[in-house]
């Protein structure tokens, strides 16, 4: 775990049930020798967080990265909330999560994403008009990531708006392109990631979907085929954790790590899927150079 990043961290406060919150995540990473953690929140920027915390707890030794998620609490498709976002820090901008209209139309929110009290009913989000092009109001967001050399996750559109958007998004100059657990709520199959890979897409898998806890819904040789789909190098985890009742954020990538190693892939490689890769997609420490 001795340098490991986790970029997928859903620590507290939150309106969602949380076993950590990000002070006690951050504090577990530094006991642990990891590199960086990014909080992840459904309705809210953590950048400020991160400013908040990043002095005074400098003694884990950690990292701390802030994101924002572009769901209905943030206004949507605001630009307003991402050029401030991005000018605290912000190193993940993604696109609708609880609020797309493909995660609303899968019927995730009632099934796993589940706040501690009764939430507005969400208005669905999609970045592509009825034709299937991309919806102008993407635009300023894709010109703003690209200015500030940011990451841009699809977060959890699907996969036919995600080449939509992904396209774009290279032409308007962004170089730092993420799909999250591609399999599920994504709808990604493994076919689909040369397509991915050549439009210069990170592949983050969910360490929660694969070990043992109650998100787990895909087995170990599924694991070893999306990583062999993609390779090693294109490949890295974060945990998704910090809920109640599963195992924390920093005890996910252990298990993850455990069962790569089961699979047979050597230690090395393991270290590039659970530290270097996201270093270099994120941009952090001596990977702070500009994307290819």
């Amino acid at each position: 775990m001795r340098g490991a990043v986790d970029l997928h961290v859903h620590s507290g406060p939150s309106v969602m049930p949380r076993l950590v919150d990000h002070i006690a995540a951050l504090e577990e990473a530094g006991a642990a020798g990891m590199r960086a953690i990014l909080f992840k929140d459904h309705y809210y920027p953590t950048a400020p967080i991160v400013e908040l915390i990043r002095e005074r707890h400098a003694g884990t030794g950690v990292e701390p990265l802030g994101g924002l998620v572009l769901n209905n609490a943030m206004g949507g498709f605001n630009p307003y909330a991402v050029e401030h976002a991005l000018k605290l820090g912000t190193r993940i901008v993604w696109m609708p999560t609880v609020s797309a209209a493909n995660h609303i139309r899968e019927g995730h929110n009632k099934k796993l994403l589940v706040a501690k009290s009764a939430m507005r009913k969400p208005t669905a989000l999609t970045v592509v008009d009825p034709h299937g092009d991309l919806v102008p109001e993407v635009i300023p967001i894709l010109e703003l990531i690209a200015e500030y050399d940011a990451v841009l996750s699809c977060g959890h559109l699907h996969i036919s708006e995600a080449w939509v958007l992904f396209e774009e998004a290279r032409k308007r100059g962004c170089k730092r392109l993420l799909v999250n657990h591609p399999p599920y709520t994504v709808g990604a199959v493994p076919k689909d990631v040369k397509r991915l890979l050549d439009l210069g897409v990170m592949i983050e898998h969910s360490a929660c979907l694969f070990i043992d806890c109650r998100f787990k819904v895909y087995s170990a040789e599924q694991l070893r085929a999306w990583i062999d789909a993609a390779g090693v190098a294109n490949t890295f985890f974060g945990s998704d954790l910090g809920q109640v009742d599963c195992p924390s954020p920093v005890e996910g990538m252990r298990m993850i790590a455990r069962l790569c190693l089961s699979l047979g892939y050597s230690v090395d490689e393991v270290r590039q899927m659970i530290s270097t890769n996201a270093m270099r997609l994120a941009g952090i420490g001596a990977n702070a150079a500009a994307a290819a």
